[in-house]
């Protein structure tokens, strides 16, 4: 009887001391940009318990899309709007993953997209101190549901849009260094991920240089089969995403690289066009599971 009277007040102390796990952060780190000659500053996400942590964590850099552009100061908050990030920081999506999320320069754009000229700081998510703000509603999508065929006829080259991510390609490889370098990250697991036009930027990303990246999932953004080679001689896992109801940037021209990706013996390839969304597929995407249990299935040599 002693002895169960001793089980029972250690098992009652074990449950009143508090819970060792640290709380998830979100940091502002500052960075000398080679491209724009100016200090700016991007996000890197530390999970919860972290700090304890012996072990090192998996890294996912994720590029975001048109609309998030900003000076990397003030307006460095556009880019929680969605994505890995929102999910994390504004619905409290527990990931176990470092996020690095960069803010693309504006190069003009707010002069051309009124999504852009027209934004206010209240549509920047909150993080609440109870629960968690409502999701924003779906795109409106009067496009009928139609299954493009493949389609050729590109008006952009490998790089993309333009002026997209490519423009800040050396900065982006200096934050992963200073991530990799600095916090409690394992290089062997670090995937990439981007919507629109972040979607290209990683299809450009991940042919540059494919030493890098275990995994790559773009979302709405198509890849050129001139990016496809490194890719493919490398066997870096590829998940794409499109919407099928998609009427900016359309399913029909992602199966030409997804082709190439298969006539050049990718391993691990997927292809996932959401019929029934149009351009805000990545809501469902990074909403769900599915896509980060896939990266966590992936590690380099």
């Amino acid at each position: 009887m002693k002895n169960l009277y001793i089980v029972l007040a250690i098992a009652l102390l074990a449950s009143c001391q508090p819970k060792s796990t640290t709380q998830d952060q979100l940091l502002r780190v500052p960075y000398q940009s080679t491209v724009m000659k100016v200090e700016r500053d991007f996000f890197v996400y530390l999970p919860a318990g972290y700090e304890e942590s012996e072990k090192d964590f998996p890294v996912l850099l994720f590029l975001h899309g048109n609309g998030e552009r900003g000076d990397g100061k003030a307006e460095l908050d556009y880019v929680k709007a969605h994505g890995p990030l929102y999910e994390v920081w504004a619905q409290k999506k527990e990931l176990p993953f470092i996020l690095i999320v960069p803010q693309l320069p504006m190069y003009g754009m707010d002069s051309l997209a009124d999504y852009i000229r027209n934004r206010t700081p209240d549509q920047i998510p909150q993080r609440l101190e109870t629960g968690v703000p409502p999701r924003p509603g779906k795109f409106p999508t009067p496009e009928i549901m139609s299954g493009d065929p493949q389609d050729t006829s590109f008006n952009v080259g490998v790089e993309g849009l333009p002026v997209g991510w490519p423009m800040v390609e050396d900065d982006l490889l200096w934050m992963i260094d200073h991530v990799l370098t600095n916090y409690k990250a394992d290089a062997s697991r670090l995937y990439l991920s981007g919507l629109s036009y972040g979607g290209f930027g990683s299809w450009y990303m991940a042919s540059k240089h494919p030493d890098l990246f275990a995994a790559v999932a773009p979302a709405v953004g198509w890849g050129h089969p001139g990016l496809m080679e490194p890719i493919a001689k490398n066997q870096i896992p590829v998940w794409a995403f499109a919407g099928g109801r998609d009427p900016v940037v359309r399913a029909k021209y992602f199966y030409a690289g997804i082709n190439k990706l298969e006539e050049l013996g990718l391993k691990e390839l997927r292809f996932t066009v959401h019929e029934d969304m149009g351009h805000d597929a990545w809501t469902r995407i990074y909403a769900g599971d599915d896509l980060y249990n896939w990266f966590l299935e992936f590690e380099k040599e």
